[in-house]
């Protein structure tokens, strides 16, 4: 493929692999039950064009999602690249909290435990695991939910609400994670999945949470200088797993 000589052979590169990683992260949520079949969404900033956005086309199924039928929109609604329909609520809910955050991928589902977690009352993930201990003081909460999203508003609110943590439970509604790269806001929704299952789990037992204490919390969350494979390595090493796993069961995304 010809690159335009207006733009480097490095941002067309990084174009290139952003289509493949965000292709694949939506057959990955198929093969992790974490979809809705052609609804919710996940988007990415076009490397070297702030303001315009990857996303699947509306109507395909996340299980037909490849690099060559992402298309490109903007926050007025344009379709920018591409041939398909963008729909109203990602442009609403998608386009603002990446201009706000800053962030350059937005991912948000209706996967079943976070959606399950975020019915209750009481919405708020304990630390009473490892794992869960990594998400403490990094989720904001939604508890408002004020209907379909239908204005470029809703998604100010939600950045507004977010501030600078990566993560929003919605109650009544879903959960939404934020990230620099596909593999860690991939690796974030995977594991937020997983944590709020196992709260509900353990809740549904009817006996008390063990539930650690802040400085735990803090002590799992901060760096360990002497560990060989610091937390972008973690990530790294997660989707490059996990694309292996595509190119075995569910290939054809990078297509």
């Amino acid at each position: 493929m010809s690159v335009s000589p207006l733009i480097s052979p490095r941002v067309a590169d990084a174009v290139a692999e952003a289509r493949v990683h965000l292709a694949a992260a939506h057959r990955l949520a198929v093969l992790h039950e974490l979809e809705e079949g052609i609804d919710n969404h996940f988007t990415m900033t076009v490397p070297g064009r702030d303001g315009q956005y990857f996303i699947l086309p509306f109507g395909l199924h996340w299980s037909e999602a490849s690099a060559s039928n992402l298309i490109v929109f903007d926050e007025g609604g344009r379709v920018l690249e591409g041939h398909g329909t963008l729909e109203l609520s990602a442009r609403c809910i998608h386009a603002p909290i990446h201009r706000i955050t800053g962030a350059r991928v937005v991912l948000h589902t209706h996967q079943t435990w976070a959606t399950a977690l975020n019915m209750l009352e009481d919405n708020r993930l304990l630390p009473a695991s490892q794992t869960s201990a990594f998400f403490h003081g990094q989720i904001a909460y939604d508890d408002d939910y004020t209907g379909l999203a239908a204005t470029l508003a809703e998604g100010e609110r939600l950045a507004a609400l977010m501030g600078p943590k990566p993560i929003v439970f919605m109650k009544n509604h879903g959960v939404l994670v934020t990230g620099a790269t596909v593999a860690q806001a991939y690796r974030r929704l995977y594991r937020i999945e997983r944590v709020c299952r196992n709260q509900i789990l353990a809740l549904s037992t009817g006996r008390p949470l063990q539930v650690l204490s802040d400085e735990i919390a803090a002590r799992v969350q901060a760096p360990n200088p002497d560990d060989s494979h610091p937390r972008g390595e973690r990530e790294r090493l997660f989707f490059e797993a996990m694309l292996r796993v595509l190119d075995r069961q569910l290939p054809g995304y990078r297509d």
